[in-house]
């Protein structure tokens, strides 16, 4: 018998907001993130606009020092699983801490340490690297100094799997708290790549939308106007806990984790096939490990990212698992509204989907004003939607061809 898993605590930084309550509340409103980039001079790209993470503070969730030697991405990812371990209750002097974990997801890691020390090098010359190079690097390290600094010392590992890293990280801890490998994990995804050399690189691969001129509508998943992604930041970070182990304890529950599914296109380095074949496998996979059937899913959060190939090939993938019954189900785009967080994506809209099912409140896909005739499903336009959500899945589809797909559903004990 696998052993249920619930989710109890929540952390977020992110372009929405800072703190849960705040992130909700502009998810739900349909605020646009995106803005005109402030982090550097981005004269010199196509793409100029992003939706940065402002007004954080690692200071209040570690010392100076400490800050100092993390690099961007592990801060947010520090900030939000402090935030999160808050907020679930769980006393660690009252735990086994050989029984907790924590995996965190990150598509590129450390890319601001690798520049600033990149010009170290050229400028000042080799003896001038920083010890904590690359320590501060890769891509591990946020689940390292989550581990150190809450002394957690079960599971830890980190998931590099692009955009599809944050659920891949949800969907590994789920399956060591399934099996006794441990009780309690924090677990999602965080990236910081907001830079000129991986904003840079986008814009070579012209992924992203050069709608400089208006950033608000950028970000435009299932619309016909779409011309590409809009770049994110942040972290989101959630406890998952066994069931017995979190009504032991009084623990609030927000929501059950009910399902874990991934697959490989195996067909291009940055391009999903048309026809959605290697996503709907994801979702095929997710629903059946969630013992439910597909006309049991009320929602969708989906992976939506505005790119001409993407929300078309995922809408194909949705219509080939959901049949008639992906007409009657509702999906919508989070990164309408935040942008696409790469790594940290997947933890950032699994706290979206969890809200979602426990408020039955569906937040909108903004910008959807000229439906692409190929999306023609119900993507929840513009205006939050309250609808009762009893199960819904979110989807996270990444460069090589990596999906990953959970699944949520109410709490009932």
């Amino acid at each position: 018998m696998k052993r249920r898993v619930v989710i109890t605590g929540l952390g977020v930084i992110s372009p929405a907001g800072n703190d849960i309550d705040t992130y909700w509340k502009n998810l739900c409103d349909g605020v646009s993130c995106a803005d005109k980039i402030t982090k550097f001079d981005s004269s010199r790209l196509s793409t100029q606009i992003a939706c940065e993470v402002k007004g954080f503070d690692p200071t209040l969730y570690m010392d100076k020092k400490s800050a100092r030697r993390m690099d961007s991405f592990t801060q947010y990812a520090m900030a939000a699983s402090v935030q999160a371990m808050k907020d679930s209750g769980l006393d660690i002097t009252k735990s086994d801490p050989t029984r907790m974990g924590v995996i965190i997801g990150s598509g590129i890691g450390g890319l601001t340490t690798l520049m600033d020390q990149t010009y170290t090098l050229i400028e000042k010359g080799p003896s001038r690297i920083s010890p904590f190079f690359i320590a501060m690097m890769i891509s591990n390290m946020a689940s390292g100094m989550v581990s150190i600094q809450l002394g957690l010392k079960g599971p830890s590992a980190c998931v590099v799997t692009a955009c599809a890293s944050g659920n891949n990280s949800l969907g590994t801890s789920y399956r060591h708290i399934q099996y006794g490998d441990a009780d309690v994990m924090v677990a999602g995804g965080a990236e910081s790549t907001i830079l000129e050399l991986a904003m840079a690189g986008f814009c070579s691969a012209q992924a992203m939308s050069c709608r400089n001129d208006d950033p608000k509508h950028a970000s435009r998943p299932f619309d016909k106007d779409r011309d590409g992604f809009v770049m994110g930041e942040g972290s989101g970070i959630v406890v998952l806990e066994e069931l017995e182990h979190a009504k032991a304890r009084g623990a609030k529950i927000y929501a059950e984790m009910a399902g874990y599914g991934m697959s490989s296109d195996a067909f291009h380095m940055t391009a999903p096939p048309s026809d959605g074949e290697g996503g709907a496998r994801a979702m095929e996979n997710c629903v059946k490990d969630a013992g439910a059937k597909p006309e049991d899913i009320d929602y969708i959060n989906s992976h939506g990212t505005s790119t001409p190939l993407g929300d078309v090939g995922e809408t194909a993938a949705i219509k080939r698992v959901f049949k008639e019954h992906a007409y009657k189900l509702s999906v919508s785009s989070t990164k309408s509204m935040i942008g696409h967080m790469l790594g940290a994506a997947g933890g950032a809209e699994f706290i979206a989907t969890v809200l979602t099912v426990k408020n039955d409140l569906i937040t909108p896909t903004i910008n959807l004003v000229n439906p692409d005739p190929a999306c023609d499903l119900d993507y929840v336009p513009n205006k939050a939607k309250q609808k009762t959500v009893n199960m819904a899945i979110s989807n996270s589809f990444g460069f090589g061809g990596h999906n990953a797909t959970v699944a949520v559903k109410k709490y009932i004990g």
